[in-house]
């Protein structure tokens, strides 16, 4: 497989995923809306401070308000992370190969783009925003469907899940620390009335609220926490995808659980082995939120180091395939 088509498959996925996370930030703050008895620019400021766009949103805007903030995450073109232009890039990297994925997979992500595209030039009320994102939620998991039964499960596919995942990880690290850092009110907040429901937010917007009452039953701050950071069976939970990314890593090279022979697999064995050791006591006594911010940067350096390994063309090199990196 030419390192350009694990390229364009690695992230049409990745774009597919942060564009159903988005739906999933701004889902959960709409549901904290329709609870409190005011919206205030803090309750949708920080959503744009979580998806590291603040700076960007800051040149456009002048305030954090209700449509600003979701007009700027769903449908500004100018914002290379809105739901609308991870759609249209999931799209163009997906017209790249679509001799390598399936026809199914290539017709749904034209109709995924075309769906964000229509609603973004409407206007619409708070019942059809939450419809809305519900759709991009649906069909993000219908495209996962989609391929896992219509991909051969060798290196491209290997390569989809592994960009999917390492997305959905960070982002369900961003969801967990809006919450926990910025959108409680006050010290004074924890444990009342308004923190339960926040935490409930928290847990649908991940569809993790059954699953987390199946295990913990009352929903408490820290069992919320280790639930969404260290569960290794829940699929949104962090310690799930990195398992699962190291897995399609080793896949994609061939090389055994345990060796690491490049920096794409030092870094990400690295990571996996620091949320697997660690206690939720452990990071609660560093602070969520700096455990958290920590594990972005190092998820990030994972990342340049798959670039690193994978698809970075040095200048005296020609195009490069998979096999003659292994």
């Amino acid at each position: 497989m030419l390192s350009r088509v694990a390229n364009n498959i690695y992230w049409m996925n990745r774009y597919i995923e942060r564009a159903e996370n988005y739906s999933r930030f701004i889902d959960v703050n709409l549901n904290l809306t329709l609870d409190l008895r005011e919206e205030t620019v803090e309750q949708w400021e920080p959503l744009v401070m979580a998806t590291g766009d603040e700076q960007r949103f800051k040149a456009q805007f002048s305030g954090a308000t209700r449509e600003h903030v979701l007009y700027f995450l769903t449908a500004d073109p100018k914002n290379p992370n809105s739901i609308l232009s991870c759609l249209l890039a999931a799209r163009e990297n997906a017209r790249s190969v679509r001799e390598i994925i399936s026809s199914e997979m290539w017709e749904h992500v034209n109709r995924f783009y075309r769906m964000v595209k229509d609603a973004a030039v409407k206007t619409f009320d708070t019942p059809r925003q939450r419809g809305f994102f519900g759709e991009v939620k649906q069909a993000s998991h219908l495209f996962v469907g989609i391929t896992d039964a219509t991909m051969s499960h060798g290196q491209g596919w290997h390569f989809g899940r592994l960009g999917r995942l390492l997305e959905r990880a960070d982002k369900t690290s961003r969801i967990l620390d809006v919450k926990y850092f910025f959108l409680l009110p006050s010290v004074q907040a924890v444990g009342s009335s308004l923190d339960d429901i926040q935490w409930a937010a928290l847990l649908k917007s991940t569809s993790a609220l059954e699953m987390y009452r199946k295990r913990y039953g009352r929903i408490a701050p820290y069992q919320v926490a280790e639930f969404l950071v260290l569960n290794p069976e829940f699929p949104r939970a962090i310690h799930y995808c990195l398992i699962k990314s190291e897995e399609s890593l080793h896949a994609i090279l061939g090389s055994e659980v345990g060796r690491f022979e490049n920096v794409a697999e030092k870094r990400l064995g690295r990571l996996v082995a620091d949320v697997t050791y660690v206690s939720i006591e452990e990071i609660m006594s560093e602070g969520l939120h700096e455990f958290l911010d920590n594990f972005q940067t190092k998820l990030n350096y994972v990342g340049d180091g798959i670039a690193e390994t994978f698809f970075t063309l040095r200048l005296d090199e020609g195009p490069r395939s998979l096999e003659m990196l292994q």
